[in-house]
């Protein structure tokens, strides 16, 4: 029977044939943007390890259902405690404990290590010694959102699949399957930019897409902010950890939304709601401003994710910003 997954149909295929021969690895690493099924994919192959049924995930006997609740004992999810979500080390010693135990009711023991491109170093060579030696009817599931992040030892031990952004079109339907109507479910699809957690989530959801409208909000307003107004609004984003990376990711793509209007490619504008805001800003900014603005996020996004102190990588970034009103750029001309 088919996964229950939206999008990844190659990264199905190449898991089933693994269970089918039977060579499953004993590490994965699933790495791709945030929200793009990694974490689901994981889960599903966790299932389908210790699934009762033929045709594995069934998703309806005892251990497929106790998965999906996170109440199997056998399959765990571990997301980090770390101030940015990342795994400490005292969470990975925890871990090595746990795999030196044989498995309570399934066939396999499943720890399932979600964002480990955050994890402490410290954390990271930990956990070399059980990739090193891996105990057996133990697998372990990596996801990460940036593979480059990790070292270099731990990619080289797990095989690696790396999840794509999903087409608008099958997370439009998907949305449509699951009761959105038509209209709303393309829009989410477009602003998704291919996350289909995002679109789930903000199809259940609205205040989803009122906060991502806040954050464009937010960028739009501090280009006609002074230094001294982007230097307080740095540190004020900058005390939300976790709301500084989810608005950088949307600043994002509103730049590259930017570099597409200056290459005259409206149609596959992420924010196509926006484009009463985008096109004038894109008349506005000369190509290299545009480039110069998606870089200036992207390099915050990086020193983020590198534990640069986030107040300096944003101060960096919005002191980068144009400093005119685009609008009123383009009264004057």
């Amino acid at each position: 029977m088919p996964w229950p997954i939206i999008g990844h149909d190659w990264a199905v295929t190449l898991l089933r044939q693994s269970l089918a021969a039977g060579r499953v690895s004993h590490a994965y690493l699933f790495s791709g943007p945030p929200q793009v099924g990694k974490t689901t994919l994981a889960r599903l192959l966790a299932q389908a390890l210790n699934c009762a049924e033929p045709g594995a995930p069934c998703g309806w006997c005892t251990s497929c259902r106790k998965i999906e609740r996170n109440t199997h004992p056998d399959v765990q999810v571990i997301t980090g405690l770390g101030a940015s979500g990342g795994l400490l080390i005292d969470q990975v010693r925890a871990l090595r404990h746990d795999t030196a135990l044989a498995p309570y009711e399934g066939r396999c023991r499943v720890l399932i290590l979600r964002q480990m491109d955050r994890a402490t170093p410290e954390a990271c060579n930990s956990l070399l010694k059980t990739l090193e030696e891996p105990p057996a009817r133990v697998v372990l599931l990596l996801t990460a959102a940036h593979r480059d992040l990790l070292l270099p030892t731990i990619v080289s031990r797990c095989q690696c699949l790396e999840l794509r952004p999903v087409a608008p079109a099958a997370i439009e339907q998907a949305l449509e399957e699951r009761g959105v109507p038509a209209p709303r479910a393309q829009l989410l699809a477009r602003l998704s930019a291919g996350r289909v957690g995002w679109a789930i989530l903000a199809g259940q959801d609205e205040s989803v897409v009122r906060q991502r409208q806040q954050d464009l909000d937010q960028l739009f307003s501090l280009f006609s902010a002074g230094r001294v107004e982007r230097l307080d609004s740095a540190w004020k984003i900058s005390r939300d950890g976790e709301g500084a990376r989810r608005l950088i990711e949307v600043w994002s793509t509103c730049g590259r939304d930017l570099l597409l209007l200056h290459a005259g490619d409206p149609e596959h504008v992420v924010n196509a709601d926006q484009l009463d805001r985008l096109v004038p800003m894109a008349r506005a900014l000369s190509l290299s401003q545009a480039w110069a603005l998606l870089g200036a996020v992207l390099e915050a996004a990086q020193q983020l994710e590198d534990n640069v102190n986030p107040r300096l990588a944003l101060e960096g970034l919005l002191l980068k910003l144009p400093h005119e009103q685009p609008a009123a750029r383009l009264d004057n001309r």
